[in-house]
């Protein structure tokens, strides 16, 4: 099993223990205590998920699926990251909201239509190591202002999808994106790219929270007609 843990890049908490009691999951952590968000701490943050971003494979996906939050998380490996961000992501995704009601018939269209741009919307870059939900929510700082990661869906995909997903619900410090960028430079159409990666949080929360998050899934699917 591939871990963050195993690139010595950026820290991450040690698990003391994991198991299953009277049927209830059981994770302990070691404790990390607080420390401060300084400035250093944005620039060594982006500077870590840049060399994490540069740890490759030969294929999108992973050696086997996992979870984003309670959703089962699809890793079969592909080739490309448009067939695999389709087919591994959205396209599963659309179709259990569209079991529970949470979207509609007309949006069957919308999404594949932007099905039909995505090849010209993503360049051609080696799959990335992702941390794969990368809130604000799942990365700490720990004494020494360093950055801990915690509460991973990886898999290696497209590195627009942790860049997006840090711009959901507040979004990171300009000296984490400057930091990322002078390390590992964003491509020219990068807010397109972390717009539509950001569908696949999108729906994960329309599932688990209901319709609150149609609103901006539907902002980006018009965007991009």
């Amino acid at each position: 099993m591939i871990h963050i843990e195993e690139q010595a890049i950026i820290k991450v908490p040690q698990v003391i223990a994991c198991s299953i009691v009277n049927d209830q999951q059981l994770l302990i952590l070691a404790w990390i205590q607080s420390g401060e968000k300084n400035n250093l701490f944005w620039k060594k943050f982006g500077e870590q998920l840049a060399a994490l971003h540069y740890c490759s494979s030969d294929y999108f996906g992973l050696e086997y699926d996992n979870y984003m939050g309670s959703v089962p998380q699809l890793n079969t490996k592909q080739s490309r990251w448009v067939d695999f961000f389709i087919h591994q992501r959205l396209q599963p995704l659309v179709e259990k909201c569209l079991e529970k009601k949470l979207l509609y018939a007309e949006h069957i269209s919308l999404f594949e239509k932007l099905y039909t741009q995505l090849p010209n919307i993503f360049n051609s870059e080696p799959p990335a190591l992702l941390h794969g939900d990368l809130w604000s929510g799942n990365y700490m700082c720990n004494a020494a202002s360093e950055p801990v990661l915690i509460d991973p869906a990886i898999y290696y995909g497209h590195r627009s999808v942790d860049l997006g997903m840090t711009t959901l619900f507040g979004g990171f410090r300009p000296a984490f994106y400057e930091a990322y960028h002078y390390y590992h430079p964003f491509p020219k159409n990068y807010t397109e790219q972390w717009e539509i990666s950001n569908l696949y949080p999108l729906l994960i929360h329309l599932l688990l929270f209901g319709t609150g998050y149609l609103s901006p899934i539907n902002k980006t699917l018009k965007a991009f007609q």
